[in-house]
């Protein structure tokens, strides 16, 4: 004999008590929704020009991506735009990133967001001005977005 219980509760935790354990939130959270989508849009246009779709990471830049994982390279990358490209006016702007000796290097270049005159053209973040939180977030983002392609597609 079963009997029906008058007060039927929900299944899941009560809507209005906290969850005792939640889930730690993502210290570097990719972009969802149409901002994920034209990151990854604009990645793939700037990929379909001839000079920068030359540009994969090959031999040690490779296993530097490989083995210091996402975390460190987006503290590397964040660190290195903050210093070379964030500026008013860079030093030696336009040609202060060298082509290889780090992930992040190939991938500015990949990117066009290695010099002011390419955030410009390619990213519509004008010249003359130090870089705000948010584009210097966003240049980042595009980095790390462009580093785990590469990794990813082997």
């Amino acid at each position: 004999m079963t009997t029906s219980d008058p007060h039927p509760r929900p299944s899941g935790p009560h809507p209005t008590a906290a969850d005792p354990h939640p889930a730690p939130a993502d210290p570097h959270p990719k972009p969802a929704g149409p901002a994920a989508r034209s990151l990854e849009q604009r990645l793939d246009a700037i990929a379909r020009q001839p000079f920068r779709a030359k540009f994969h990471l090959s031999g040690r830049d490779r296993v530097t991506a490989e083995l210091r994982g996402p975390a460190t390279l987006r503290w590397h990358a964040r660190d290195l735009v903050a210093r070379r490209l964030a500026p008013a006016a860079p030093y030696k702007d336009g040609k202060q990133t060298p082509y290889r000796g780090h992930p992040v290097f190939v991938a500015q270049h990949a990117t066009a967001t290695c010099c002011r005159g390419c955030l410009r053209k390619w990213h519509g973040i004008p010249e003359g001005r130090q870089l705000s939180r948010a584009e210097l977030a966003y240049v980042v983002d595009v980095i790390c977005r462009w580093i785990e392609r590469e990794v990813a597609g082997g």
